[in-house]
């Protein structure tokens, strides 16, 4: 979170990317410094997946990423 908020305050477009066990904890941490980043969810868990496993996973979650970093902000 600490990075996203250094991005965002240099405006440079970020997005969090954590894990679907960390949903709430994101959300409470964003809440406590103020901010709300764009967040990407990945399935859990991401520790003791394989290269191929974690390439997936990235693969899976490339659109959504470009999205948040390409919205327009109204």
């Amino acid at each position: 979170m600490h990075d996203i908020g250094d991005l965002e305050g240099r405006k440079i477009p970020g997005v969090g990317i954590a894990s679907t066990e960390f949903v709430e904890a994101a959300a409470l941490q964003s809440k406590a410094l103020g901010m709300n980043p764009d967040m990407v969810f990945v399935p859990h868990p991401i520790q003791d997946r394989t290269d191929d496993e974690l390439r997936a996973l990235a693969d899976q979650a490339f659109a959504n990423i470009l999205e948040a970093l390409t919205r327009q902000d109204t």
